[in-house]
């Protein structure tokens, strides 16, 4: 199967090609930067040369797109441009999880924990156990995750994956027994074989959002006078 995947939800910007076939991955072309703005000025020429380098978009049967947890504006960029592409190339596009995406790229065998640090003494987390998910992914704070996990693997026998491995070692230092992965991003060939597998259906290409976004809409209208105080 040929197909590509994009990932603009955490601090990089990547768009890739590959040929997956009985779970074998082949890079065809990729393009990825690390960045933490400017992704919609970018993503549309790393798909351009990274689809160049694997022969055009012809064939392309499938599109895998981080939905999140991640960047609000990242994650719009992404799913706005793989939604356009799949729509011109008339394939089926799949939304992955960027923590199934943390968790896919380190050794599946026993306990892992893909965590993200979303700021605001709290992290993005899913255990797996295994290579299969054993919860659902949630918005924690940083004491609770610790707990979390060492309630579950006490003699922290796990590997932990992601940004959030800093906050939760500065946290809990018996964590620091784990194997560690700080990834800032999925890697590319774990989306690509996660994008082959995954039933498109079951992951559809919606943002995951694991709590409100920091801005808030205006309390008036441009132009209008403010309330008096009461």
């Amino acid at each position: 199967m040929k197909l590509m995947v994009i990932d603009t939800s955490l601090g990089t910007c990547l768009a890739g090609s590959f040929r997956v076939e009985s779970g074998h991955v082949e890079g065809l072309g990729i393009r990825q930067q690390d960045m933490t703005k400017g992704h919609q000025e970018h993503l549309g020429g790393f798909a351009r040369d990274a689809s160049r380098d694997a022969g055009g978009f012809e064939g392309v049967e499938r599109i895998g797109v981080t939905v999140g947890p991640g960047s609000f504006t990242g994650l719009r960029v992404g799913l706005s441009f793989a939604l356009g592409l799949g729509a011109a190339l008339d394939c089926a596009v799949v939304g992955i999880s960027t923590l199934d995406g943390l968790a896919a790229s380190v050794p599946a065998e026993g306990w892992v924990v893909a965590a993200i640090d979303a700021r605001r003494g709290q992290v993005y987390m899913r255990v797996f156990k295994d290579g299969v998910a054993v919860d659902e992914a949630q918005a924690l704070a940083i004491h609770d995750a610790a707990a979390k996990i060492l309630e579950l693997v006490p003699d922290c026998d796990v590997a932990l994956a992601g940004s959030g491995i800093e906050v939760l070692l500065a946290h809990e230092t018996r964590l620091e027994k784990a194997r560690l992965y700080p990834l800032s991003a999925p890697k590319a060939e774990a989306l690509a074989l996660l994008t082959a597998t995954l039933d498109a259906q079951g992951h559809p290409p919606k943002p995951l959002y694991l709590r409100a976004p920091d801005a808030t809409p205006p309390t008036r209208l441009p132009g209008q006078p403010r309330a008096a105080p009461a």
